[in-house]
């Protein structure tokens, strides 16, 4: 699977002949500056939580693309009322096809407010299974044991884990969860973008190896291959 990561908690998986994109939140964010938000392609938004960091370029993306954008039914009523012409809902525990494949939600345990402090629902994570490979994006968390029924539901290829810490789980906890979901391939974000989450990068590539992980930090706007297992 291609993944392209455009920084913060916002990446791309080309699967199933579909864009993917996840948490897009780039024109706020300087460190990607040099991504063009009229270059991203689009076929699928998923929007983890309420956040403004997870969503703020989705309607323009959207608009553009005419992608379906998927979220809880929090989110489903605001991008509606935004004008988003294809919004999907989808709570945790819910499940769907769509051409690329099929996504459940499940939950994640972090706080949602969209940017006015009004109600946004709850956080979530996403667990896709393609013919390219199957992978879960856990939005936003922290460590749960809830993790340790995602490998009931796929045989993960890589997992999607927030590692900055203070706002999320950070390395540490994200080594666990990389236990819990078993899987060994780890694609780290939410990091680095305030001053309260800067990651040393080098430090955590080696918790992750010392585990017996690896954890890919592409640079952002960079595509990185997670071949299927």
């Amino acid at each position: 699977m291609e993944i392209t990561y455009y920084g913060h908690s916002c990446f791309s998986v080309f699967a199933g002949g579909k864009h993917i994109l996840f948490d897009p939140y780039i024109s706020g964010n300087e460190l990607a500056k040099d991504v063009n938000i009229e270059e991203i392609k689009a076929d699928y938004i998923f929007v983890s939580h309420g956040h403004f960091d997870h969503m703020l370029d989705v309607v323009p993306i959207a608009n553009r693309t005419g992608a379906t954008v998927v979220g809880i039914w929090e989110l489903y009523n605001y991008f509606n009322a935004q004008g988003v012409e294809n919004v999907f809902p989808l709570n945790p525990g819910g499940k769907t096809t769509f051409d690329f494949g099929s996504v459940k939600a499940v939950s994640a345990q972090h706080s949602a407010s969209f940017s006015d402090g009004s109600y946004a629902g709850v956080a979530s994570g996403f667990v896709l299974k393609t013919v390219d490979g199957n992978f879960y994006y856990s939005g936003d968390t922290a460590l749960t044991l809830d993790m340790t029924l995602i490998p009931k539901w796929a045989d993960l290829d890589f997992a999607v884990f927030p590692i900055g810490d203070v706002l999320t789980m950070g390395v540490e906890d994200a080594i666990e969860a990389a236990n819990f979901v078993k899987t060994t391939q780890i694609l780290g974000v939410h990091y680095d973008t305030f001053g309260f989450i800067k990651l040393d990068k080098s430090e955590a590539i080696a918790e992750f190896k010392k585990a017996g992980l690896t954890l890919h930090l592409p640079e952002i706007g960079t595509q990185i291959e997670i071949a299927k297992r």
